[in-house]
């Protein structure tokens, strides 16, 4: 038996199918759509918690806020020095 020849007793994608066993959709359309409904998932979820009141305070606003601090900071001791 070749490898393209198809046995009796091997499962065939169509039965796969009709039993629910199906490979995950690997297509670029598909993919996308999966990733931006997992965005729109998490986007949903943190407006929950904002709602709520449990917010956090993204990385990158603190971040801008530590350079705006070193930045007064520094035009403090050099303007004055």
């Amino acid at each position: 038996m070749t490898v393209h020849e198809q046995r009796d007793d091997a499962p065939d994608a169509t039965a796969a199918r009709k039993s629910g066993l199906s490979m995950p959709e690997t297509r670029p359309d598909a993919i996308k759509q999966g990733w931006l409904q997992n965005r729109r998932k998490k986007v949903f979820e943190e407006i929950e918690r904002n709602r709520r009141g449990d917010y956090r305070v993204p990385t990158w606003v603190l971040a801008v806020l530590l350079v705006a601090v070193l930045a007064g900071w520094l035009l403090l001791i050099f303007l004055n020095g």
